[in-house]
């Protein structure tokens, strides 16, 4: 028999009640643990409240607007309140561009008003308005094959059309008109042009959006028509008529002025394990109330890193992150590549594509971790969450300037299958929010959370991205 040592009973006994007391204090979290934040997450209350704060006490948050700015502080407040640490504004300056009144008619030969947006950088008519010929394309490779002559001084219009799908996969396609049409048009002489809105609804609102001007191209009135406008305006050019219309924008750029990244941590266990980075952006185009787009993303990763703090102490610090500027060129996500990319990021996640529930999980980490993407799966899996894609297909809009950096990153996607009927129009808005699926997608991000934090195997580093 053993002669009795009390220093070895003492250590013995430590030993035991600290494993007790909490799963964050073990290397890596029980199945069982894991399981009872997921469930207990289907209760939660504090995303809608972000999202309903937000949207009520600050509205439209256009960058470098002075509600983003309030936007900044009213997220410095809550995130304190919630008891979160490091709490800070990362500032920077991004152009600013104001939107204006936009308003447009077909003066013949069917006289009626037309319904339209201007879309991001626009530029504005002569004072007394532009009235031009519109010549009509139907996709983006028509417009570039054009002869410039053909439209000199004419107003274009480029259609398509956009269908809805659960991965949002159309976006990135269709989306190259807006994003590269004006550009396109105004180096091809055009004196104006109009889009079919990047959006799947036949709803009479239009949908705004990004673009920049490039390679030199001088600013003209770029606008997006409402999609049944849209339609409209193809049954009246079919008619075979020459098709005039009058447009008056007066959509300026103002200068320089300060947006910001808003950041706060729970802080991990061990510090030199990397930092768990889950986000969405805080600003919003300004025609309606950035519900959607992006207040429940901020929100659901805010609440689903509170509800880890408040279990204990994770092995890796979590960052979230509100971005300034996504709206308008990924802005944020560039400033926090700049100032960041040296930190070591166990992992990047992002929220950003509505709040309906979360039905994929995909990965973009180093080989040698794709065996402990096995547990977030067994997590995510009674949520009716499944693991599809290949490894590297994960992805995010922010995120996308560190994660070239060689980041790794997890992505859980919700169903966009009528997200695009919403996006970027005067429709996102609060009652678009369905709170059981919003509660699911909170259930989702803590059960990951709850795994890939307290993972000690390192997920990366993945190859960089170009």
């Amino acid at each position: 028999m053993d002669s009795f040592n009390p220093m070895l009973e003492f250590s013995k006994f430590a030993l035991v009640a600290s494993a007790a007391l909490s799963f964050s204090l073990s290397a890596q979290i029980a199945p069982q643990e894991a399981a009872k934040l997921r469930d207990a997450a289907l209760t939660d209350s504090l995303a809608w409240e972000i999202t309903e704060g937000l949207t009520t006490e600050i509205g439209p948050r256009f960058a470098g607007s002075e509600a983003e700015a309030r936007a900044r502080d009213w997220a410095v407040a809550k995130l304190k309140a919630l008891g979160f640490a490091n709490v800070r504004i990362d500032a920077f300056d991004v152009p600013y561009w104001e939107r204006g009144e936009a308003a447009a008619e077909i003066v013949a030969p069917f006289p009626q008003p037309l319904t339209l947006a201007a879309l991001g950088n626009s530029g504005a008519t002569p004072p007394k308005g532009l009235k031009a010929q519109v010549v009509g394309f139907d996709s983006i490779e028509a417009l570039q094959s054009v002869d410039p002559a053909s439209i000199k001084g004419k107003i274009v219009f480029v259609t398509h059309r956009m269908a809805a799908a659960q991965d949002g996969s159309h976006y990135g396609p269709v989306g190259l008109i807006r994003r590269s049409g004006p550009s396109i048009a105004s180096k091809l002489g055009a004196a104006a042009i109009l889009i079919r809105s990047i959006g799947t609804d036949n709803h009479r609102v239009p949908h705004t959006g990004s673009q920049n001007w490039t390679d030199g191209a001088r600013p003209i009135p770029a606008l997006a028509l409402s999609n049944p406008d849209a339609d409209q305006l193809e049954r009246v050019l079919k008619r075979g008529q020459p098709v005039t219309i009058a447009l008056k924008v007066t959509a300026k750029t103002a200068g320089t002025r300060p947006s910001g990244n808003v950041i706060a941590e729970v802080p991990g266990r061990d510090p030199a394990a990397g930092i768990v980075l889950v986000s969405g952006h805080l600003d919003s185009w300004d025609l309606g109330t950035g519900a959607i787009d992006d207040a429940a993303g901020v929100a659901v990763t805010a609440a689903a890193a509170k509800r880890i703090m408040d279990a204990g102490q994770p092995l890796r610090t979590i960052r979230v992150v509100w971005f300034g500027a996504e709206e308008i060129g990924l802005l944020g996500g560039k400033d926090y590549a700049l100032k960041h990319g040296g930190e070591k990021h166990h992992f990047l996640a992002e929220s950003d594509f509505g709040a309906d529930r979360i039905w994929r999980f995909e990965t973009s980490v180093a080989e040698s971790a794709l065996p402990r993407m096995k547990a977030i799966g067994t997590a995510l899996a009674p949520l009716g969450v499944v693991q599809g894609g290949k490894n590297g297909d994960a992805s995010g809009s922010d995120i996308s300037e560190i994660a070239k950096l060689g980041m790794p990153v997890l992505e859980l996607s919700q169903d966009g299958t009528r997200y695009f009927d919403l996006h970027h129009t005067s429709d996102d808005t609060l009652d678009k929010i369905d709170p059981v699926q919003l509660r699911q997608n909170v259930a989702a991000w803590t059960a990951m959370l709850a795994v890939a934090a307290n993972d000690p195997v390192d997920y990366g580093p993945v190859p960089p991205k170009k």
